[in-house]
Parts: structure tokens; C-alpha cells; sequence
């Protein structure tokens, strides 16, 4: 799809008022992502014992069932998101995964409760890319990082409201009907499931209504309408998917190299996956997993997730080459592929935090679900909200006087201290202890996270934006929520239920963050300069 640029075209300083309507709209629906998804953190003690599963198959739940249908659908969606409408394409995923939020509360087991967990993944697919792609066509070059900063209160929002809604809705409706006679048979953690679905409904509705913004208008790269998205993403999940992926090669004519690259690619993949699925059996043995009557050894389960991801990734770059070969250059740039492991990575550990402290505050310091909601919930949205408050607005300063490297460094410096603040907080023996170094933690945890978006974004052209966000997903999403969760569980799991050492133990990951960042350094420039050589390379007529 040809662009064209006016590099005289003067920037834009001021935000318009339409521009702060879309931030709140989509950063309303980014809160009920994180609200629809992070629930189940909160439910889980009940769940648990209401179910009768383990800390390990709560992470699968949490982490890995999530993560492997948000993963694959955010491709095709983030496609859709760079040719169709995308707050129309919003509107619909977020009516879709309220529906399947809601589902989870006629769960009487694993399997139902993984369902809905996967309708929500597939739903909240398009939420991210959609979302940064409208801030980046309404907010100015040198306002993004505010653009970016209110899509993390959004976020932090949601992250509260999970916790507060979850635990207080929840306990009420038990109380409520101690007798046992509770409309429709629903235990508190299943009405808590239909409150968290409801608001859902009315906010997509609002953002079918709102304006669409024109495509590239922000970086003077005006991009012409494509005449096929829909075919162009159902494209996208049909290169992806393990097996028809194999039709799409024979179809585009792939080279020997081509098939080379991928069958030895799978084959890579899947010896890895079977030795750590060897490696995981033998260090935490789990029971197998019921689902409609198929048993499922819960470690083949996530390393064969895994294993499909990781395939998928493989896969997306293959189709890219063959049918976008702009994009591919662009996007194949050591620093951008290095920001998203990074911040696969870092979200491993923040999901690891907030998937496990609830549980941890009512195992360790007996604090019943409502009271952890209530207060660890307003917490870390508080916090969550002050993070990006000051992280926005000095991602912009440090850009202002260093170059976007400003941005690199921040998050370098965040990330390095991280650590040793998270030993410091999950060492705590008090309550009060606990609160206080964590304020200190949260803030640091949430600094990285709108200069990363914004470095990621600002590397690749307007009409990219949205299936680069979705590889970042992906690989966010796998290294993320598809084992930091799960990690964390198998570790408690095996140690008796020591949620703090587990939750500790996933910043094992620290030191090859700061690698990667240093190498983040070193090649920025180099990368940022080449953005439009290397489209053109491809084909591009920018």
C-alpha cells in the first residue's frame, strides 16, 4: 500500500479537544481489558477451592489459555486495524469479550472457565493495537508520550477495579446469601464475573459512534485506503496458523529456503518445547487436567502453547516476506524485535507480581478477598495511574533534549533498579511493611512502559503500527502472561505455597533485560535513520 510524505508539513503542537475524547474512550476500553482479564487474580483463592485445582492450573488459566488465542487473533485484528475502521473494529471486540467475560460465571469447572478465558483472549486481540494506532493519528509526535501515558492510567484503572470490584462484589454476595439460596446457585466469584461484564456493553457502544481519525495525518505520511482488509486479514491468521500456513507458502510460490527455514524452524521449536516439557514434569509433577472428559498433563499443555506461538511468530515473518516485503524490512530492525523481548520479559515479571499478590496477602497475611481488593486493588491503581503521569511526560522531556535514545534510557534505568526493590518488597513480614516498599516498586515497574510503546511505534510507518503491535503482543503475551503466571505457580507449587519466594524468583529474567537494553543503545540510531531506505528497499513509495 503506497504512502506519501511531506516532510515540510510543520508539526502539530497542541492537542485537540477531539483527541483528548478518543484518549478517554480508548483508554476506558484498555481499563476494561485489564478489568475482564485480571479479575481472575482476585477469584482465585475462591476458585480454587470452589474447583479444586492448583496454583499451576490458575496460572494456565490466567496466563497460557489467555495468551495463546490473544496472541494469534491479535495478528489478523492488527492487520484489520491498519486497513479498516478502528473504532468501529474496537467497538465489536470489546462487546465480544465482555460476552465472554460473563460467560465464566456459569463455570462449574476447568473447562468452561478455559473457554471463556480464550473468548476474552480472541476479543481483547485488536484492543491494543487499536488503540495506540488511533492516539498516534490524533496526538502530535511530541505529545505522544502523554498519548501513551493515559493509555497506561487506563490500564492501571481496570488493574484496580479487578481487584476491588472482584473482592468486594464477591464477599458481599456471599454474605448476601450465606444460606445457600443465591439466585441461579452463583457463588460470589461467578456474580463478580457478570458485575465485570456489564459496563463493557455501553462504552462499545460509544466507541462505534466516535470519529474515525485519518491515517498518517500526525507524521505527514498520508496513506491511501486499502481496497481489502478483510481479505487481507483473514490473509494474515491463514499464513499464521500451524498447518494452513503450509497452503499460503505453496500458493505464494515459496522458495526452497523458504521451506527450509520453516520445517527446521518447527522442528527447533518443538524439541525445545519437549524438553522443557520434560524439565517442568520433573521438577513440578501436576495431576492431569479434565477437559470434557480428554486428560491433559498441564505442562504439555503450556509449553505446547508456547511451542505454537513461537511457530506463529515464525510463520508472520515468512507471509511478511512473501506479501509485504516494505513491512518485513521495516519491521525485521534488531531494535525493535530486541524493544518487544524486552518488554515480553519485564511483563513476565509484572504479571507474575499482580497474578500472585492478592493471593499472597490473604495466604501470608490473612487478609480476606474483599479487604485485599479493596486495599492492594486502589493501591496499584493509584500507583498504576502515577507511573505513567510522570513516565509520559518525562518520556517526552528525555526525547526533547537527548533524541528518542532519552526514551531508551529511562526505561533502562527503571528496568535495572527493579530487582532489587521487588526482593526488598516480597521480603516483607508486615502488612504495612508490605505496602510501603511496594508504592516504591509499582512506581518503578510502571516507568518503562509508555517510552517502550512509543520507541516501538515511532520505528515503523503509520499504515504498520497495527500488525507491529500485534507481533509485540504476541511476543509480549507468550513471554508474559504464557509464563510469568505460570512460573510463578509451578514455584509455589512445589515449595509449599511460598507465594513471596515464587514471586521473587521470576526476576531471574533482570539481567538479560538489561543486556538487551544496552544493545537497544547501541544500534537506536542506526535503526530510526534507516526507517524509510529500508521501505523503500521493499518497495515502498514514501
Amino acid at each position: 500500500m503506497a504512502s506519501t510524505a511531506d516532510t515540510n508539513m510543520p508539526e502539530a503542537k497542541k492537542i485537540s479537544r477531539y483527541g483528548w475524547y478518543a484518549l478517554t474512550l480508548v483508554s476506558c476500553a484498555q481499563a476494561m481489558s485489564l478489568l475482564d482479564r485480571q479479575i481472575l487474580s482476585i477469584l482465585a483463592t475462591d476458585i480454587r477451592e470452589d474447583l479444586g485445582i492448583g496454583d499451576a492450573e490458575l496460572g494456565l488459566l490466567y496466563g497460557t489459555v489467555f495468551a495463546l488465542f490473544y496472541a494469534l487473533f491479535s495478528l489478523p485484528l492488527g492487520r484489520l486495524v491498519d486497513g479498516w475502521t478502528r473504532t468501529k473494529l474496537l467497538a465489536i471486540c470489546l462487546a465480544v469479550w465482555s460476552f465472554f467475560a460473563g460467560l465464566a460465571a456459569f463455570a462449574s469447572g476447568f473447562a468452561l472457565l478455559a473457554i471463556s478465558r480464550l473468548g476474552v483472549g480472541i476479543g481483547e486481540g485488536a484492543t491494543q493495537p487499536a488503540a495506540n494506532s488511533i492516539i498516534f493519528d490524533t496526538f502530535p509526535k511530541s505529545r505522544r508520550g502523554i498519548g501513551m501515558a493515559g493509555l497506561g492510567i487506563g490500564l492501571a484503572l481496570g488493574l484496580g477495579l479487578s481487584m476491588t470490584l472482584g473482592g468486594v462484589v464477591a464477599e458481599w454476595w456471599d454474605v448476601r446469601y450465606a444460606d445457600g439460596n443465591a439466585p441461579l446457585g452463583f457463588a460470589g466469584w461467578q456474580f463478580a464475573f457478570i458485575v465485570a461484564s456489564l459496563p463493557g456493553f455501553p462504552l462499545a457502544y460509544l466507541i462505534y459512534r466516535l470519529k474515525e481519525p485519518v491515517r498518517g495525518a500526525m507524521d505527514g505520511i498520508v496513506t491511501k485506503p486499502d481496497p481489502a482488509p478483510f481479505k487481507a486479514s483473514a490473509n494474515v491468521l491463514g499464513s499464521v496458523v500451524p498447518g494452513s500456513n503450509w497452503f499460503y507458502l505453496w500458493r505464494r510460490d515459496a522458495g526452497r529456503d523458504q521451506w527450509v527455514t520453516n520445517l527446521a524452524g518447527l522442528a527447533l521449536i518443538l524439541g525445545a518445547a519437549y524438553a522443557l516439557v520434560s524439565l517442568t514434569q520433573s521438577y513440578s509433577p501436576r495431576p492431569s487436567l479434565d477437559i470434557y472428559g480428554l486428560q491433559l498433563d498441564p505442562h504439555v499443555l503450556q509449553w505446547g502453547v508456547a511451542a505454537f506461538g513461537a511457530f506463529v511468530v515464525l510463520n508472520l515473518f515468512q507471509s511478511l516476506k512473501l506479501t509485504d516485503l516494505p513491512a518485513y524490512k521495516v519491521m525485521l530492525s534488531p531494535t525493535l524485535i530486541l524493544l518487544m523481548v524486552v518488554g515480553g520479559l519485564q511483563t513476565a515479571i509484572n504479571y507474575g507480581v499482580m497474578g500472585f499478590t492478592p493471593s499472597l496477602l490473604i495466604r501470608d497475611f490473612g487478609l480476606t478477598p474483599a479487604q485485599a481488593g479493596v486495599q492492594f486493588g486502589l493501591l496499584a491503581a493509584a500507583l498504576g495511574m502515577i507511573g505513567p503521569i510522570i513516565a509520559g511526560p518525562l518520556s517526552d522531556f528525555l526525547a526533547g533534549k537527548m533524541g528518542q535514545r532519552g526514551m531508551v534510557w529511562l526505561v533502562l534505568g527503571a528496568l535495572a533498579i527493579s530487582p532489587f526493590f521487588g526482593i526488598w518488597t516480597y521480603s516483607s513480614e508486615t502488612t504495612g511493611d508490605f505496602y510501603l516498599r511496594f508504592i516504591i516498586y509499582s512506581l518503578i515497574l510502571t516507568l518503562w512502559l509508555p517510552p517502550a510503546y512509543a520507541l516501538m511505534l515511532g520505528l515503523v510507518l503509520p499504515r504498520m503500527r497495527g500488525i507491529t503491535f500485534s507481533t509485540y503482543m504476541i511476543i509480549q503475551t507468550l513471554l508474559g502472561l504464557g509464563l510469568g503466571p505460570y512460573f510463578v505457580g509451578i514455584v509455589s507449587d512445589q515449595n509449599g505455597g511460598d507465594l513471596g519466594n515464587a514471586i521473587i524468583s521470576v526476576n531471574v529474567v533482570c539481567p538479560f533485560i538489561v543486556v538487551l537494553l544496552f544493545i537497544v543503545l547501541w544500534r537506536f540510531r542506526r535503526d530510526e535513520a534507516s526507517i524509510l531506505d529500508r521501505a523503500r528497499e521493499g518497495g515502498e513509495q514514501v
